[in-house]
């Protein structure tokens, strides 16, 4: 039997992706023992939700015209994108590809994309999702001609990080399609042992958190999808009902694992997340988008360093005095490049991890704040609160400016953090 110019490449894709896998159990098993001599040369590694699917011979996509919701991060364990593996292989019928904020090849800046195009290296059609939802969003499915959403986007674990609502939105919109969706899994790269956080409430909605669930919410992007289908989907809105999902998920993941016990590559999600460090103090420093302190942008180290012109070492000491688990703060000076500040010496703090098990960046993130107001007279919100719309509620931003101290502003969300978290636990694909 000979193959097709295009199958050896398809056939060379699946077989660097899945390594000495051999035949995968079934599409949604977890788990499963992880054979020797594979591509990146780690036996123990983890294989990723795209990995499984190629071992499984792609048979969740067979007769189907697909279209990829992607990114950089969208790669296989050996760095090639899934966009290429799966455009070279005959197996696949891949139409188009659906970029999201930053972009499908990851250029524009927070709050933007890379609009429309065709992809050089395919020729395929790219569309972007940026911005759209609903029947907008499903109309450029139906444009696109597919029957099936593929999803794969590294996350970072925080509800205000926006590709995990243009996952959401992708669910609702190929629902109003009559389109299905298959979720390739990647690992939390800030582990997945426990929710944190504020939950959201609901008029306080927006991009950067569509439903109620916690700040950090200690899930990966299948199990996020389960949820959103089981939860948020079935509220009447969508005529069809909930999507048509599939979820292909990872061997190998252990819910306390950090990204670097992988195995995996890291490719930067987003222009400001260049390493699982920066992931690692997200969901407690971008807190700081929603004040006059700069959260990092602009320097090579985003949300690891945070600060203003005027601050000096009094923040750093008293942040030092909470006493964090898993956390120290050191004085810092840095001038960032662009965002807040361009081009002035700020002073702030630089957070430095000793111990990630113990580390909750959303309570190191409160305790940022209040030390911040109380030892920087310039401390002040952005003018259209948009704290509350990172923290999903107005609560976090009224109880500091009250005097609260974080034992307090954390005890105000106890209860419903314990409700998403019994919430959450039905939706759990590993344990």
């Amino acid at each position: 039997m000979t193959l097709s110019r295009r199958g050896v490449l398809g056939l060379a894709g699946a077989v660097g992706a899945a390594g000495a896998l051999g035949t995968v159990e079934a599409v949604e098993a977890v788990g499963a023992a992880a054979p020797p001599g594979t591509a990146s040369g780690r036996a123990d590694r983890v294989r990723t939700g795209f990995e499984q699917l190629a071992a499984d011979g792609y048979g969740v996509l067979a007769g189907q015209k697909v279209g990829v919701v992607t990114n950089p991060t969208g790669i296989t364990a050996d760095a090639r994108h899934l966009v290429d593996v799966l455009h070279a292989d005959e197996r696949v019928d891949l139409v188009a590809v659906f970029g999201p904020e930053h972009g499908f090849r990851g250029t524009a800046q927070a709050g933007g994309s890379e609009g429309a195009a065709r992809d050089p290296a395919t020729g395929l059609p790219v569309y972007d999702t940026y911005d759209k939802s609903g029947q907008r969003l499903a109309d450029v499915f139906t444009a696109a001609g597919i029957d099936t959403v593929v999803f794969d986007i590294q996350d970072v674990g925080a509800r205000f990080y926006t590709y995990i609502w243009t996952l959401y939105d992708c669910m609702r919109a190929a629902s109003l399609a009559g389109k299905a969706v298959v979720v390739l899994d990647r690992p939390n790269p800030v582990g997945g042992r426990a929710a944190a956080g504020p939950v959201l409430e609901r008029p306080y909605a927006s991009f950067v958190g569509r439903e109620p669930i916690a700040l950090a919410h200690g899930m990966t992007a299948a199990e996020l999808a389960r949820l959103f289908n089981g939860e948020f989907l079935t509220d009447g809105s969508l005529p069809k009902g909930p999507v048509r999902l599939r979820t292909v998920a990872m061997s190998g993941w252990r819910r306390e694992s950090f990204f670097g016990e992988t195995g995996l590559p890291w490719v930067p999600p987003s222009p400001n997340m260049p390493t699982p460090d920066t992931a690692l103090a997200y969901a407690g420093t971008c807190l700081f988008e929603g004040t006059n302190l700069s959260e990092g942008r602009g320097t090579t180290t985003p949300f690891e360093v945070v600060g203003a012109e005027g601050i000096d070492r009094r923040w750093a000491e008293a942040a030092n005095a909470l006493e964090l688990p898993g956390v120290w703060f050191r004085e810092a000076y840095f001038t960032p490049t662009f965002s807040k500040h361009v081009g002035k010496v700020c002073g702030g703090v630089r957070l430095i991890v000793h111990d990630r098990a113990a580390f909750d960046p959303v309570r190191a993130g409160i305790g940022l704040l209040v030390t911040a107001r109380r030892t920087w007279s310039g401390f002040g919100w952005r003018a259209d609160h948009w704290i509350d719309r990172l923290t999903g509620s107005d609560r976090v931003r009224k109880t500091i400016d009250a005097g609260a101290g974080v034992e307090e502003v954390v005890g105000d969300w106890a209860a419903g953090l314990a409700r998403f978290a019994a919430l959450r636990e039905q939706y759990l694909l590993y344990r």
